[in-house]
């Protein structure tokens, strides 16, 4: 009977090993930890995103000061794969409108026209092919292996990395 069990967790790991854990962004912050309330609509109130997106794009206003570029993060996280849904805020584009380095948060217009959320809810994504931004308010999902990692920008603190194997868009179900 043990034989039977081992060999079936042995066949059966690389199933389980293959398929990302999906996050929501509270799951960044370790238990205890203060939550610092995002200072815009979060990423499932998509629907008010749309004239949002109108208002920000409107205003040329230089980049927010971060107000926790040191907040604690869940070091069990780090060497996980993950999924985790969230807006491309990117870091250097090339000539074709591509990014391949940005850092992804939890709503929209963060670290551009509203205060950066705290490192625990920054991401620094680094992607081979990179990714077309044409639109900055259209969330993404983004897999790949999370490091707990800190990583300085010219706009936030992050406290996370992800190497990106996937990136596409995000829709509601």
């Amino acid at each position: 009977m043990r034989r039977a069990l081992l060999l079936l967790l042995l066949i059966a790991a690389p199933a389980w090993a293959g398929e990302p854990r999906t996050l929501e962004w509270p799951q960044l912050i370790p238990p205890g930890a203060p939550v610092i309330a995002p200072q815009l609509t979060p990423l499932h109130d998509l629907a008010q995103l749309s004239q949002l997106g109108d208002a920000l794009a409107a205003e040329a206003a230089p980049a927010a000061h971060q107000q926790v570029p040191d907040a604690p993060v869940v070091k069990e996280l780090d060497g996980t794969q993950v999924k985790l849904p969230g807006y491309i805020v990117p870091l250097e584009v090339s000539e074709e409108g591509r990014t391949t380095e940005f850092l992804l948060v939890p709503y929209y217009g963060a670290c551009i026209h509203v205060p950066p959320p705290p490192s625990n809810q920054i991401v620094h994504v680094f992607s081979e092919i990179g990714i077309k931004v044409e639109e900055l308010y259209q969330p993404y999902w983004i897999e790949g292996p999370m490091r707990v990692q800190s990583s300085t920008s010219e706009l936030a603190e992050a406290g996370y990395r992800m190497d990106a194997e996937k990136i596409y868009a995000y829709e509601l179900q």
